[in-house]
């Protein structure tokens, strides 16, 4: 593998954007679902991981009993760098979440609330705006459609529930060591 190919998937991994995208998907899910709010860091992070990798969107639906085929994972998705994940602290969720979430507020894209000790994110008008103008090009398709697969299958999961799920369906998440990669 050449060194401009390392370097071009690791500019794409820390390139903000494609996770804000992403991200905004998800919440126009959720708003598009009737909850108009995703309640708890920890919960978007968990179904960000579901959408972010699906080849464990797939192992996540038969736990869920429902088909796998729903999540239409590519032959090309199953082996490339982008679905390489790395043992984090707290497994492999992303320690970027409150960035992301400071970017998506700062431009007027989401909004964070704290109630009691949730914190609630929800997409505001604009941020609904750009994320329809995503949802129908053609290279944030798939994950348009799994985002709306993964709010409809497990966005009514409490955070503790969709946590104690992930952790039941992939229990060899718990025994990583950080910064080794993870095989699922």
């Amino acid at each position: 593998m050449s060194f401009n190919l390392i370097r071009a998937v690791a500019g794409a991994e820390n390139n903000d954007d494609i996770h804000l995208g992403r991200i905004l998907l998800l919440l126009l899910a959720a708003n598009n679902k009737g909850s108009k709010s995703i309640d708890g860091i920890t919960k978007l992070a968990k179904l960000d991981f579901l959408l972010r990798y699906p080849n464990c969107l797939e192992r996540a639906l038969v736990a869920e009993k429902k088909d796998p085929e729903l999540a239409d994972v590519k032959d090309y998705e199953r082996s490339t760098l982008e679905s390489k994940m790395i043992r984090f602290k707290y497994g492999p969720w992303d320690f970027r979440y409150r960035r992301w979430l400071n970017l998506l507020t700062s431009r007027d894209l989401a909004t964070v609330e704290l109630l009691k000790k949730t914190i609630v994110i929800s997409i505001t008008e604009k941020g609904q705006r750009i994320a329809e103008q995503f949802s129908v090009d053609a290279s944030y398709r798939d994950i348009y459609f799994r985002s709306q697969l993964v709010i409809n299958t497990f966005g009514k999961m409490t955070s503790s529930g969709i946590k104690n799920f992930v952790y039941q369906v992939f229990p060899e998440l718990e025994t990583m060591k950080w910064g080794e990669d993870i095989l699922l």
